[in-house]
């Protein structure tokens, strides 16, 4: 962690919800228009049809209040500087890092290595075997490609196909 102050990571608060669905939207600003570079049109509007930002604002809501769902926040002083969403799949003795984002001020200073080693220790203490995480393969993350397999994930072989009807 390359700053002045400690960085500390705890349970999402209700009152830090809209400033967890701010982060996400500033820290995947870049990514969504690299992805849907790549992308069919049909399947970008599909997923997308009134803007990634709507679709980003509901899930990322959503997901933090889901019961299913460990959100925690990482903070630096008092900004919030990124959040983890963990996720149990009991029935494979597997962890997932459902989503995770880190705010651009506070990009590549380690707050995505802690969140993830975070990640790592609360997966271990609740006894899972293995942990999972899933991002694009597109230009646009590249970046999470390299955090993930900087600690130690493996990428799986796995493909999607898609069709226009």
């Amino acid at each position: 962690m390359t700053t002045d102050q400690p960085l500390r990571i705890l349970p999402l608060e209700p009152g830090q919800l809209d400033a967890v669905v701010t982060l996400s939207l500033r820290a995947w600003a870049p990514v969504f228009p690299a992805m849907r570079e790549e992308m069919p049109p049909y399947i970008y509007q599909s997923f997308y049809p009134q803007g990634w930002e709507v679709r980003q604002d509901a899930d990322i809501a959503a997901l933090c209040r889901d019961d299913a769902v460990s959100v925690s926040v990482a903070l630096v002083g008092d900004d919030l500087a990124g959040f983890v969403a963990l996720r149990v799949h009991q029935e494979d003795s597997m962890g997932e890092v459902y989503a995770m984002a880190v705010d651009p001020d506070h990009q590549r200073r380690g707050v995505g290595a802690a969140l993830l080693d975070f990640s790592l220790d609360w997966m271990r203490e609740k006894g899972l075997a293995m942990a999972m995480v899933e991002t694009g393969g597109d230009a646009g993350h590249t970046a999470a490609r390299a955090a993930y397999e900087k600690a130690g994930f493996a990428q799986l072989p796995v493909a999607r196909y898609f069709r226009k009807l």
